[in-house]
């Protein structure tokens, strides 16, 4: 299996997930970026999540651990 789409490339000191990297396009987005293109449908196999009032990116869920953010 391959790379899932989208990486993690930074976290806050609290663990949240901050900037993303698309290893399809080559893009980089930050959180508010990547929620916008999830928002928009250009990412069909997430979603976002309300985490502590902010909006959070999540993959799917499936059978795969191979293919979470992280």
């Amino acid at each position: 299996m391959g790379k899932p789409r989208v990486t993690v490339n930074t976290e806050d000191p609290n663990g949240r997930n901050q900037t993303f990297h698309d290893n399809q396009t080559g893009r980089n987005m930050n959180r508010e970026q990547f929620v916008k293109s999830i928002n928009n449908g250009r990412y069909e196999d997430y979603h976002v999540r309300n985490i502590n009032n902010v909006d959070t990116p999540c993959s799917n869920p499936d059978s795969s651990k191979n293919n979470n953010l992280g």
